[in-house]
């Protein structure tokens, strides 16, 4: 049986829960407005693919391909990026909420995440150097033996980082939220001062 191959294609306000996507490799392909809730996209690969105000929270991602993928304001529970195939994997984030996510594992290096919610994602021992948080809320999300070397957070608030157990070679803080680094030793900061 032969995959399915699709590119320069636009989907749009399609329910892929209810009808789903046809197994195979999509490339240079817009969704926007599609619903992906609980969707089985394992094995699928998506190269110079968009998605664009798409619910694709709680999809199984088993060996799944993102190459060059862009999420823009999409709602993306528990996503486990952490089960797709590593070779390649490459995505960008805007506006999107990622809410218990898992990167676990995962090399990402040069990821862009732009105004996104972060809430309780696990970045453990990924390798995210050289990416970029810029204005993320990163309440409750894990970093535990992380590669954040040269990763900038200077717009990003609600962190928590232990420097004794990250790599933060040139990273990027801001002093307003500095304390994030600061948390564990149970100090008292007066921001007033």
């Amino acid at each position: 049986m032969s995959e399915t191959y699709v590119s320069d294609q636009n989907y749009v306000q399609l329910n892929f829960a209810e009808s789903p996507l046809q197994i195979g490799e999509y490339e240079n392909c817009t969704f926007k407005n599609c619903n992906f809730e609980y969707a089985k996209l394992s094995q699928f690969k998506f190269t110079d693919c968009e998605f664009i105000d798409c619910n694709v929270s709680m999809i199984k991602l088993i060996g799944t391909a993102f190459r060059d993928v862009i999420f823009k304001d999409c709602k993306m529970f528990g996503m486990h990026f952490d089960d797709c195939n590593e070779f390649g994997l490459s995505f960008t984030f805007e506006g999107c909420a990622l809410n218990n996510s898992v990167f676990y594992k995962t090399s990402i290096k040069r990821t862009s995440f732009k105004n996104c919610k972060l809430i309780e994602v696990d970045f453990a021992e990924s390798d995210l150097s050289n990416s970029l948080f810029s204005n993320c809320d990163l309440n409750g999300a894990t970093f535990e033996n992380t590669n954040l070397e040269k990763t900038d957070f200077r717009t990003s608030f609600n962190y928590t980082i232990n420097p004794d157990s990250n790599k933060l070679k040139k990273t990027k803080f801001s002093l307003s939220e500095v304390h994030g680094l600061l948390r564990r030793f149970d100090i008292e900061i007066d921001r007033n001062s």
